[in-house]
């Protein structure tokens, strides 16, 4: 046999597709296999990304401009106005903290929904995961959760050189708990998208239902208002509801890492029950913070897997109602 026929046979082994089991060529493996489809996924992303400045003067600076118009607007308002009367120290880095991931939580919420009624014409197109579309969503909302966040930054550092209390230092186990609360967005966020996305496509009219509830969102987290509030005129059964929120609970991970370092003294003062117009400190956090946020972790994983198993049951009917 020559090397030629030999060359041949090799390149028609090689071809031969008929011991390769058949499957449909959209199958997946659900979340994990976006991940394995990592060039694909950026692709989204930066497209996304780009479609959301196209034909604007500043492009990305907008992603800086936004957020830190919105933080001198809370500063002014909420700091120099109400912050006293609050009995918070530096209540805009308290409010603005808890707004970085509010934000991100809403438009990963809104965004996942809206994600396969938004790309139906990929969909149509291409045999790709279909997890990929809530998935690119919650990565471009937390993209642009990153300039909100170095605003926050440089707000607790010249607070600290300019507002006569410490120097903001951060501290591991500060920062240890702002990187939990962002983990609970991102796992809360896609899991919610999994679901709403796919239940949008079904009825329409599902993203404006989300939408009406996600206006409560901001009201749900103590951020424009203090924590102890809610401890002190919430029965026990009601607070406690209160705290099973992630949302809740992520934002005061967060605080803790950005806000809690910036305080001289007691965070926050509450009136005094006594009634004889003097204040007390004051909570600044729920009780066993970390190990609330490590439950939450664990019942958002749950959560992960529930909207994973409803997307892949509703999924077989996307494509006839796209």
């Amino acid at each position: 046999m020559s090397q030629l026929d030999a060359d041949a046979r090799t390149v028609e082994a090689r071809h031969d597709l008929a011991h390769v089991p058949l499957a449909p060529p959209s199958r997946t493996s659900g979340v994990l296999e976006v991940f394995r489809r990592r060039y694909l996924l950026r692709l989204l992303v930066r497209r996304e990304i780009r479609a959301r400045y196209a034909g604007t003067a500043f492009g990305l600076l907008w992603s800086y401009i936004n957020p830190f118009t919105r933080f001198l607007t809370f500063y002014a308002v909420f700091g120099l106005l109400l912050g006293r009367g609050l009995g918070i120290q530096n209540f805009a880095i308290h409010l603005f903290a808890g707004m970085v991931l509010v934000t991100y939580f809403t438009e990963s919420v809104t965004a996942g929904t809206r994600s396969l009624l938004s790309n139906k014409g990929v969909i149509a197109k291409m045999a790709m995961p279909r997890e990929m579309f809530p998935v690119a969503s919650m990565l471009v909302s937390l993209w642009h959760a990153v300039p909100q966040l170095i605003i926050l930054v440089l707000a607790c550092v010249a607070t600290g050189l300019f507002g006569g209390g410490p120097i903001w230092v951060p501290d591991a186990v500060g920062m240890g708990a702002a990187l939990l609360g962002f983990l609970l967005i991102m796992i809360y966020g896609t899991a919610f998208g999994l679901m709403f996305s796919c239940v949008n496509v079904i009825f329409r009219d599902f993203q404006r239902i989300v939408q009406t509830f996600i206006n409560m969102v901001p009201f749900t987290a103590p951020m424009m208002y203090p924590y102890w509030i809610s401890y002190d005129r919430f029965p026990r059964f009601w607070h406690e509801l209160y705290l099973a929120n992630p949302v809740a609970e992520a934002v005061q991970l967060i605080q803790r890492g950005f806000w809690y370092p910036t305080c001289d003294g007691p965070c926050a003062m509450m009136p005094n029950p006594n009634g004889d117009g003097s204040t007390i400190p004051a909570p600044e956090f729920a009780d066993h913070l970390y190990t609330r946020g490590f439950i939450m972790l664990a019942v958002g994983v749950l959560m992960l897997l529930l909207g994973q198993y409803v997307f892949a049951r509703l999924e077989k009917s996307i494509p006839e109602r796209l």
